[in-house]
C-alpha cells in the first residue's frame, strides 16, 4: 500500500504534529476535519503502525515513535517537493537553467555581450556556455539533434529540421587601408590584385567567394585567417582589400577604412535556430527574444556615413 502514498496524506501528518489539533489541521490545509483523520488514519494503515496517541478531553493527539520517525521522513519528503515547485516555477519564467550557445567570432564579440548582459539582469542564476564554430566538427545541426547544444546562430539557409528566428541581413562591405582614395570599391578592379579573408572552408570565406565567382572574378589571396582581427590587421599594412560582413569589422580600426562595393554584394542572413525535436527551455526562448531586438537594433546602427562613403 505504499505505493498509494500520497503528499496528502504527509500534509495531514505534518499539519497534525505542528498544529496540535486535528480541527486547526484541518482549517490550515482546508479540509473538514472528518477528511483530516481520514487521511491520517488511511497513512497509519499504509504503515502499518499508530501515528497519533489519541486521547479523550481537550488532551493534544501526541505522535508515536513509528510516528516522529515517519514526520522526519515527511518532512524531507514535502521540502524536496516544495523545492521542486520553487525550481520548475524559476524555470518556467525562464530565470533559472542552464544554456550552450553555438556562435562563431562576429556574433560572440558584437552581438552575445549585449544579448548576454540582458538576459543575466533577468536570471541573475543562470549558467552560459558558448561553443564557437571552429571548436566543433558538426557546428549546428547534428550538434542541435543530438542536444550537444541549445541554440545555434546560423548564416544563410536554415537546415531542415530546425526552427529559427530570422535575425536580419550583415551587409558585405570592402576594407581598405585607411590611405586608399574614397569611394565604393569596384569589385572588378580586385581581378588579380591581393584580396584578404576567411578560409575558403569558413561560411563567410565561402559565401564571399561564391559572389566573386558568379561576377566572373577568381579571387586570390595574400592572406587568409578564420581571424576577423588578424584580417583587418592584414589589410591596414597593406596585405590587400578584404571583403567582410560588417558585423565583423572592427569600425574603430583607424588603420582602415570601410567602404561599399560595385557591385553591391548579397548581406549575410544571420538566424538563431534549434531543433525541431527537442522542446526548447522557457530560457531559450527568451534569449532567442532577447537576441532578436538586440540584433534589430544594432543592425540599424550599422547604418553609419562612413559605410556608405
Amino acid at each position: 500500500m505504499w505505493s498509494e502514498l500520497s503528499t496528502k496524506h504527509l500534509l495531514a501528518l505534518r499539519a497534525v504534529a505542528e498544529e496540535g489539533t486535528f480541527g486547526r489541521a484541518a482549517e490550515r490545509l482546508g479540509f473538514t476535519q472528518s477528511a483530516i483523520s481520514q487521511q491520517v488514519a488511511t497513512l497509519e494503515s499504509m504503515v502499518g503502525h499508530s501515528l497519533f496517541d489519541r486521547r479523550s478531553g481537550p488532551s493534544r493527539p501526541q505522535l508515536t515513535p513509528a510516528g516522529t520517525l515517519l514526520l522526519e521522513h515527511a518532512t524531507t519528503l514535502l521540502d524536496a517537493v516544495e523545492e521542486a515547485e520553487r525550481s520548475l516555477d524559476r524555470f518556467s519564467r525562464g530565470v533559472s537553467g542552464r544554456l550552450v550557445i553555438g556562435t562563431f567570432q562576429s556574433i560572440s564579440a558584437r552581438v552575445l555581450p549585449a544579448a548576454l548582459r540582458q538576459l543575466y539582469e533577468e536570471a541573475p542564476g543562470i549558467e552560459v556556455s558558448l561553443v564557437d564554430e571552429e571548436q566543433q566538427h558538426d557546428f549546428g545541426q547534428a550538434a542541435l539533434l543530438r542536444g550537444d547544444i541549445d541554440l545555434s546562430f546560423a548564416i544563410g539557409e536554415v537546415s531542415d529540421g530546425l526552427d529559427s528566428i530570422y535575425l536580419g541581413a550583415d551587409p558585405h562591405v570592402a576594407i581598405v587601408a585607411a590611405d586608399c582614395p574614397p569611394g565604393p570599391v569596384v569589385l572588378e578592379s580586385l581581378s588579380g590584385s591581393p584580396l584578404v579573408g576567411q578560409p575558403a572552408d569558413d561560411s563567410c570565406g565561402l559565401i564571399v567567394d561564391r559572389q566573386l565567382e558568379r561576377l566572373g572574378l577568381t579571387p586570390h589571396y595574400s592572406f587568409r585567417s578564420h581571424d576577423n582581427g588578424a584580417v583587418q590587421a592584414m589589410v591596414g599594412a597593406g596585405m590587400g582589400v578584404a571583403l567582410m560582413p560588417l558585423l565583423s569589422v572592427n569600425t574603430n580600426d583607424t588603420r582602415t577604412s570601410i567602404r561599399t562595393t560595385d557591385p553591391v554584394l548579397d548581406p549575410r542572413q544571420l538566424s538563431i535556430v534549434w531543433s525541431r525535436g527537442r522542446t526548447p527551455s522557457p530560457l531559450a526562448k527568451r534569449f532567442a527574444a532577447i537576441v532578436a531586438s538586440v540584433c534589430a537594433e544594432l543592425l540599424a546602427q550599422l547604418e553609419l556615413p562612413d559605410v556608405t562613403a
